[in-house]
Order: C-alpha cells, then sequence, then structure tokens
C-alpha cells in the first residue's frame, strides 16, 4: 500500500483527496519508482482544482514532476538503486503521476538525478525550472547575447520566472522582473534581477510596435503580456515563450516580425525530446547556485497539496512549492 493524491470523477463532479492505495492499482510502466519528492506547478493547480480539463482519464493521480529511486526495472537504461527525475510526459494528465509515495511509469520518460542536486533540490526546480532553463537554451542558441541589451522575464516571481531570472543572471544578462508583487523586489534582487517593473506595464493591450527595449525575453504569461513584450523587442531579438498564466490568446501583430525580424520561440517541456531535457538539466546543474535554491522553493506534506494547489492559482505562492510525499 502506498499514499496518494487522487482525482475522481463521480456524477456529483470532482473530488480531491488523499487516499492508500495498493500497489496492484498503479498503471503499466517498465520502471517502478519509490518517490521521494514532487511538486506542485500550475498545471498540477489546474487538475487539482478541476479549474481546466487538464487531466483526461480518472481515477488520476496528480502530479507532472517527480525525483526518486528505482526500485525495480525492465527497462534497459534504469537499474534499481538510480536516481531519477521525471518531468512532463503527460504524467498527471493521462497516467498517474508524481503525488504519490509510489509510481509506474516508462523508461524512457525518465533522466537521471544530476549529481549536483538531491532529489529535494531536483523537486525545488521541476517542470518550472527545467522550462526555464528550456527558455535559456533557446535564447542562447537564437543568438542573444548580454551585449545585446537588457532580458525580460514575466511572471518573475513564480517559478519558471524566478529559476530564468537565476539562469540568465549567471550567463551575464542584464535581467528585468515583471511581477505584480511589488512587495517580492528583494526577492528577485536577490536572485539576480538588475531591475523590476509592475506586471501593469505589460497586461494591458499595447501599440502593435512600441519602443524597442528587450533583447531577449522569457515569457511564462501570454496574452496581452507576451503581445506587448514582442513589441518592445529589439532589432532581431527573440521571445520564448512557454505559459499562460494571463491567458492563452496572443492579441498581437505581425509587425514586430516582419519590420523587426523579432523570433517568436515556442518552448514546450511535456514532449520536448531526451537531448534538449538533458542539456537543460546540464544548465541547470552548472549555474544554478544551490542557496537559490533554498530561496526559491518551500515545502509542504503530501496532504497539504490541494490547499496549496488552490493558492497557487490564486497567485498567493512565491516559488516553487516542494511536496514530500512521505509526510
Amino acid at each position: 500500500m502506498f499514499n496518494a493524491i487522487l482525482i475522481e470523477k463521480p456524477e456529483t463532479g470532482q473530488t480531491v483527496s488523499l487516499q492508500s492505495l495498493d500497489e496492484s492499482q498503479l498503471p503499466e510502466g517498465d520502471v517502478t519508482i519509490d518517490v521521494a519528492f514532487s511538486t506542485l506547478n500550475f498545471k498540477d493547480g489546474l487538475a487539482i482544482t478541476g479549474s481546466s480539463p487538464v487531466v483526461r482519464k480518472f481515477p488520476m493521480v496528480p502530479g507532472i514532476d517527480l525525483a526518486g529511486t528505482v526500485r525495480s526495472s525492465e527497462h534497459a537504461d534504469w537499474k534499481p538503486g538510480d536516481k531519477v527525475v521525471l518531468n512532463g510526459w503527460g504524467v498527471g494528465e493521462t497516467h498517474w503521476g508524481g503525488l504519490a509515495q509510489v509510481a509506474r511509469l516508462k523508461g524512457d520518460w525518465l533522466v537521471p538525478l544530476p549529481a549536483a542536486f538531491t532529489e529535494r533540490q531536483a523537486m525545488a526546480i521541476g517542470t518550472a525550472g527545467y522550462t526555464a532553463a528550456l527558455c535559456v537554451d533557446a535564447l542562447v542558441k537564437a543568438g542573444v547575447t548580454p551585449d545585446q541589451g537588457e532580458v525580460l522575464v514575466t511572471g518573475a516571481t513564480g517559478g519558471v520566472g524566478s529559476v530564468a531570472v537565476a539562469l540568465l543572471k549567471k550567463a551575464g544578462f542584464t535581467v528585468v522582473g515583471s511581477t505584480g508583487k511589488a512587495a517580492e523586489e528583494d526577492y528577485l534582487r536577490q536572485l539576480g534581477a538588475a531591475a523590476v517593473i509592475d506586471r501593469a506595464e505589460l497586461s494591458a493591450p499595447g501599440k502593435p510596435l512600441a519602443k524597442e527595449r528587450w533583447a531577449g525575453v522569457v515569457d511564462a504569461v501570454g496574452s496581452h503580456t507576451l503581445a506587448n513584450a514582442c513589441a518592445q523587442t529589439r532589432y532581431g531579438g527573440a521571445v520564448a515563450a512557454c505559459g499562460l498564466a494571463q491567458g492563452a490568446d496572443f492579441p498581437a501583430t505581425v509587425m514586430p516580425f516582419i519590420l523587426r525580424g523579432v523570433r517568436l520561440l515556442g518552448v514546450d517541456s511535456v514532449m520536448a525530446p531526451r537531448p534538449l531535457r538533458l542539456a537543460a538539466w546540464e544548465r541547470l546543474a552548472r549555474d544554478l547556485d544551490p542557496a537559490l535554491i533554498e530561496v526559491i522553493g518551500a515545502e509542504i506534506g503530501l496532504a497539504e497539496a490541494p490547499a496549496a494547489a488552490a493558492d497557487l492559482l490564486a497567485g498567493k505562492v512565491r516559488g516553487r512549492v516542494i511536496v514530500d510525499v512521505n509526510r
């Protein structure tokens, strides 16, 4: 038996509870993992609260991330005792996820836990931090360099934003964080932001083209914020888009792209191929200060996850939520 958060959907509506489940109920997979830590992402918040139809199959154990130890394996790449990390691949949506003490997964979905991190630290990073690394890698590959000017991070106090600020600072960029939480300016400066702006400067409808400012952008917000970020990006700059906290719409024009050569880079973390995942985790292991990981993450127990998911969607959470599934 093992403990897990279980989402069920009877005729009366969705329910979420902490339950004791039998391992015979685990889904198919070729690797069984004893989970040490999971985490809460925006998508987990949507799944647990039922705010969006993220979950495709019921009952479902949510949690798109986990870190733990391989207990048994029928996959050639993994053996008992290996430390592994899982991010995405539809886990927590169509396949039971990480908010449980035990998980059974496909070995192809796993990457090794970097030696630089503990399991807890890996979940303080989680999909949000791994996505931030994918975004930074995308900007660097697009040719954005520190000497070209400031780089904007929207939703900067969130999970993606927090890690993006730290990684960009380490890579030598001058980082400007956008946030609606004025009280968190000291937090963002601690992570490496050179300046902080109010998200209101970006979140309302704006001009098709605005004054050029940003050499690059990491956007986790979407909607008008993304449109304005593109409109303010300098000639030849790039915008890495990975989220929709403000909305999934994109009320923009083609003008930044055809008049300034701005590139909009879509960044997907769910189905990203293994080489991109390994490169992202390599950047995190190399560039993310362990001391900042402690600043970014706060820990809760498994039973606290449903309430924390609601707080996450309500904008009451700073940084990352680490879930100790064994308490």
